[in-house]
């Protein structure tokens, strides 16, 4: 069977139900949850911000697939772990423990019907920890089914040639990469602003401790940007969304193929028949 109907679509929630009873039972059968936010992005960045990328990039990347691939993505997760932004109006936030259930109940239930992977696709940077605590969760409670974990913008080569060293390790939100892959994504979302923020505090870090990074601390944008920005939006352009979005979507397509083309990671009959090590390093 063909995993998208005439619309070209892969979401599992616009399947048939005998269409999803076949395809999720199927070899290598995957789906990709996206998962976003609902916080504030600065004055030029609408909430939806995290959510948009993450389901318009994963889009474009299975439009790219095999149609007879078993990969389907469910509808994106649009309110996240988002208290680093409480007090600017707009931000809704999700407790941690009511996140990782969401996670472990749905994941459950593709686990029953068969599913063999389960991809959790975020692009909200505040939630990246929570998810691999929720995807180790759901393995130990659905062990037939594969869970990984993974953030849209980790480990996507090409991007320090597009965005200076300094913006790319401290422009964390609604800098110049996201408002500049907003303008070729959603031009008509992106408002007139363009904030330099959050860079600079009254007490600095000592050496070696950083917002994030080896040595982070649980920051809240509140007390170290006044518009919610951290990091420098004014250089922002559609070319420079364009080329973001490119890298991007290349990325997470070479991936994706890798990944439906492999048996990996091996599932739990796999483990199961080889045993565990009794080798010591």
């Amino acid at each position: 069977m063909e995993c998208s109907d005439s619309r070209g679509s892969r979401r599992l929630d616009f399947l048939h139900w005998p269409d999803a009873a076949s395809g999720l039972k199927a070899h290598r059968s995957t789906l990709v949850w996206p998962f976003g936010a609902l916080e504030q992005h600065g004055p030029q960045l609408p909430l939806a911000t995290d959510a948009l990328f993450a389901e318009q990039i994963l889009n474009r990347v299975l439009e790219s697939l095999p149609a007879q691939w078993p990969i389907w993505s469910l509808p994106p997760q649009s309110i996240g772990l988002s208290p680093e932004h409480r007090g600017f109006p707009g931000t809704l936030s999700l407790s941690a423990d009511l996140l990782i259930r969401l996670v472990v109940e749905v994941g459950e239930q593709l686990a029953d019907q068969e599913v063999k992977r389960l991809v959790l696709f975020n692009a909200h940077g505040g939630q990246i920890g929570l998810l691999q605590t929720a995807a180790r969760e759901l393995a130990v409670r659905a062990p037939s089914m594969a869970v990984l974990p993974c953030f849209l913008w980790s480990g996507v080569p090409g991007l320090e040639a597009l965005i200076p060293r300094q913006e790319l390790q401290n422009g964390l939100h609604a800098g110049l990469a996201e408002t500049s892959l907003m303008l070729a994504l959603a031009p008509d979302l992106v408002g007139v602003e363009r904030p330099c923020d959050g860079l600079q505090s009254s007490t600095p870090p000592p050496d070696g401790w950083s917002l994030e990074g080896a040595a982070p601390c649980a920051w809240f944008t509140a007390d170290i940007s006044h518009s919610g920005v951290v990091g420098d939006s004014r250089g922002a352009d559609a070319f420079l969304g364009q080329r973001l979005s490119e890298v991007l979507i290349e990325h997470w397509t070479g991936l994706f193929k890798s990944l439906m083309t492999s048996d990996w990671p091996p599932s739990a009959d796999a483990r199961r028949v080889r045993g565990p090590s009794t080798e010591h390093p």
